[in-house]
């Protein structure tokens, strides 16, 4: 992330004048989750009765989690003088994503410490009142490997994974110890064990700290591939890769991404694809999905939760706020050794609207009234820019 947050609110005429060029321009705390549960490396996950009597899961991803500093304000305003209250931005999508078996997140920015300072752009501090909000909204594990992984150095990495742990999120892409940056995150959703594994094309020039090469994950095809073998042989069902890439403000996905894409998902093992689904995230526009030699890619979600935002030309560009939420129901596989399917394959469109700081699920705001068509359709015909209707996509509810 390089570009600047423009301060201030804008007015919602304002985003849909402009929403469909191509450029330019409180809730209460759940109890903890039962949906999923660490699992050991090795663990078994076959039901009782053959791989036929295990059942399947959905799974739901959002794209990145940027706070700048109008919406650190909007969070500190929320908590009414209390710290900062993140609950009431997402409460929009909470629906969606806590009916979900599994649900993964993007953190792109570091905590600081309790109390601050806080920072938005260019280097990042976020107050850790994030990581219980994101629990709260039914959140179960978070990429962590982005460009702003060490903009607060060792210290910066350290204070957000200790705070998503003690928040009860999962997370994957970096790590405090040599321990941990080899240990696969492995998940529970339906009978399925699901492994995360998350990589960033870069730092922003920030070194990884001094004795610590495994700090952050970097994209190299080579250890992506081999780090889901390592799953695998760990106990995982599903291998899900989150992969923080791509030209910022650029809609297409770029050759990176698409040579990328083609050789994570042609890589196979005893005839099964390594590689399950992948998760892209970085370039602020919503990017396309696309079906890669039987696997879904996602070549990029957008923000979530990002402040105004201003492009490399220096302009507001209403894109900045568009985002997708991909849904993926998976099926158990007919016989042993098999891949888990996906069966259906969902898209939901959101919206953050930063006169009011709420994540907005755009198809229930539009069911009831909202006048928010032109941005939905913008975010549609992104997402099936690729042809990726064909294979099944839809946009869901």
């Amino acid at each position: 992330m390089t570009q600047r947050s423009r301060q201030g609110a804008v007015a919602l005429a304002a985003v849909l004048l402009t929403a469909t060029g191509c450029a330019g321009g409180a809730g209460t705390p759940d109890a903890p989750s039962a949906r999923q549960d660490p699992v050991s490396p090795g663990a078994p996950s076959a039901a009782p009765g053959g791989a036929s009597a295990r059942t399947g899961f959905t799974l739901v991803a959002s794209g990145d989690v940027l706070p700048h500093d109008s919406i650190i304000r909007k969070a500190a305003a929320d908590a009414n003088g209390q710290g900062y209250d993140f609950r009431p931005m997402l409460s929009g999508v909470k629906g969606v994503v806590s009916a979900a078996d599994l649900a993964i997140c993007h953190m792109e920015t570091v905590y600081g410490q309790e109390g601050g300072p806080y920072t938005g752009y260019p280097a990042f501090k976020s107050p850790p009142e994030i990581a219980p909000a994101l629990k709260a909204t039914g959140y179960d594990s978070c990429s962590t490997a982005s460009n702003h992984t060490l903009d607060d150095g060792d210290a910066g990495l350290t204070r957000t994974l200790d705070a998503l742990d003690k928040a009860g999120v999962r997370h994957a892409g970096s790590a405090r110890t040599a321990e941990e940056a080899v240990r696969p995150t492995l998940l529970k959703a339906g009978d399925a064990t699901v492994a995360q594994l998350a990589y960033t094309y870069d730092t922003n020039g920030y070194p990884l700290p001094e004795g610590k090469p495994w700090a952050v994950n970097l994209i190299d095809e080579g250890k992506i591939i081999a780090d889901a073998r390592a799953a695998r042989r760990a106990g995982a069902d599903v291998v899900v890769v989150s992969i923080h890439w791509g030209t910022e403000w650029q809609t297409a996905p770029d050759n990176r991404q698409l040579t990328l894409g083609r050789s994570l998902t042609a890589s196979h093992t005893d005839g099964r694809p390594d590689i399950d689904l992948i998760l892209g995230t970085h370039a602020h526009v919503p990017q396309a999905y696309e079906k890669v030699n039987g696997t879904w890619v996602i070549y990029g979600m957008g923000d979530q939760i990002a402040g105004d935002m201003i492009n490399h030309a220096g302009s507001f560009d209403p894109r900045g706020n568009q985002s997708s939420l991909g849904r993926f129901t998976f099926t158990p596989p007919t016989t042993p050794g098999a891949r888990w399917e996906v069966a259906k394959a969902e898209f939901l469109p959101q919206w953050f609207d930063t006169s009011r700081g709420r994540v907005v699920d755009l198809s229930a705001a539009i069911e009831e009234g909202e006048p928010l068509t032109a941005v939905r359709d913008t975010i549609r015909d992104v997402v099936l820019g690729r042809g990726a209707a064909k294979d099944g996509l839809v946009m869901g509810e």
